[in-house]
């Protein structure tokens, strides 16, 4: 009985056949991985995508301006603002809220406001007297970002009912009560006086290159 063994010269080819094969293998599975890797980022199935589909902006009117913005005050306020419920717990029905509220205010003379003797001039003119009214305050421009919720606490009822909305809490009102605030703020300030000064200043100068030697301005509550 005869038993055939393979012999050396034999067993080496195979062997390095089925290195080849784990080698192609384990290239194949790489390839695999780094290709559904990109092609998932590239698909992002669970990611976002934003469309704007905004109309173009229409243009309802044009106002010409005949003030001079003379001084404008940056403010910031923290409004801290609480709803509680009458008989129950914070923890069950109520809000309060932090928001911080920055934004500027404008203070200008409305020139179109000026009476029609408003400016006299010499007869050799070298001498202008100007009388304005006196400097008034815009309306607070709230910068969106620079304006955020710092921290809100919420009561079990609040979270279930904006859960249901669909919807946070409206923010309205903290920007309106902010920009009450400010305002206060800007009107307790020094800003309309810095405003009518700075308004002095530039005519006194704008008139004074134009050749007159003696400006005078004046408000019209002054003598």
């Amino acid at each position: 009985m005869t038993t055939s063994r393979t012999t050396l010269p034999e067993a080496i080819p195979g062997r390095r056949r089925r290195w080849r094969y784990v080698a192609g293998l384990l290239v194949l599975a790489v390839l695999l991985v780094v290709g559904g890797r990109l092609a998932w980022t590239w698909l992002n199935p669970l990611g976002e995508q934003t469309i704007d589909r905004s109309q173009p902006v229409l243009l309802q009117s044009i106002k010409d301006l005949s003030r001079f913005e003379a001084a404008t005050g940056n403010f910031q306020v923290v409004v801290d603002l609480e709803k509680d419920a009458n008989f129950l717990p914070d923890a069950i029905k109520g809000t309060r809220t932090l928001f911080v509220g920055a934004g500027g205010v404008d203070a200008y003379v409305d020139f179109s406001a000026m009476a029609t003797n408003g400016v006299t001039v010499s007869e050799d003119r070298t001498e202008a007297t100007i009388r304005l009214p006196h400097a008034q305050l815009e309306k607070p421009n709230l910068d969106n970002s620079r304006s955020y919720v710092y921290a809100q606490q919420r009561g079990l009822f609040d979270r279930v009912s904006d859960f249901l909305s669909g919807s946070p809490g409206d923010q309205r009102e903290l920007y309106l009560l902010a920009e009450r605030k400010i305002t206060e703020a800007a009107v307790a300030s020094d800003l309309r006086t810095r405003a009518d000064t700075n308004t002095k200043a530039m005519l006194s100068g704008m008139l004074k290159s134009l050749g007159f030697k003696k400006v005078t301005v004046k408000f019209t509550d002054e003598p």
